[in-house]
């Protein structure tokens, strides 16, 4: 791998980790905030006024560990398409992060500094990420 190329991974594998730690934080205050303690340890099942962050917060998930995933399998591509390909869709993932995050703020799950602090993370993987597709669409000579 390049420096460049590390340096991405390490971006997203960061915003990964922050994703996780977000999604735990999420999830433990929407359960202490609606649940008796007795309640917390009994069930498996998601009760229905957590369902919603439950939701978002596993769509964020998903999409926000998603970027350092196809990230590193951009870097491992058999082929300059399947370096673009990948390249592209860990893109897609940062921009649907961004939608979730969005959401997850306009529905009062997040504060706005939690939100500004992070979304301005993914922000930051998105730039990158774009302006490495802008360079490939141009030369294709990256990776």
């Amino acid at each position: 791998m390049s420096i460049i190329s590390d340096a991405i991974q390490d971006k997203c594998l960061a915003f990964g980790d922050r994703i996780i730690k977000l999604n735990d934080y999420l999830l433990e205050q929407a359960a202490n905030k609606h649940q008796p303690s007795s309640f917390r340890h009994r069930t498996s099942r998601v009760p229905v006024h957590l369902q919603s962050v439950a939701a978002l917060a596993n769509q964020l998930l998903r999409s926000g560990t998603s970027i350092g995933a196809n990230n590193a399998e951009a870097t491992g591509a058999i082929s300059k398409a399947d370096f673009k390909s990948k390249s592209y869709i860990a893109l897609k993932e940062a921009r649907e992060s961004l939608y979730w995050l969005d959401l997850l703020h306009r529905n009062k799950y997040l504060t706005d500094e939690q939100f500004k602090s992070i979304y301005d993370d993914c922000e930051e993987l998105v730039k990158v990420l774009v302006h490495r597709c802008k360079k490939l669409d141009e030369n294709g000579t990256e990776k």
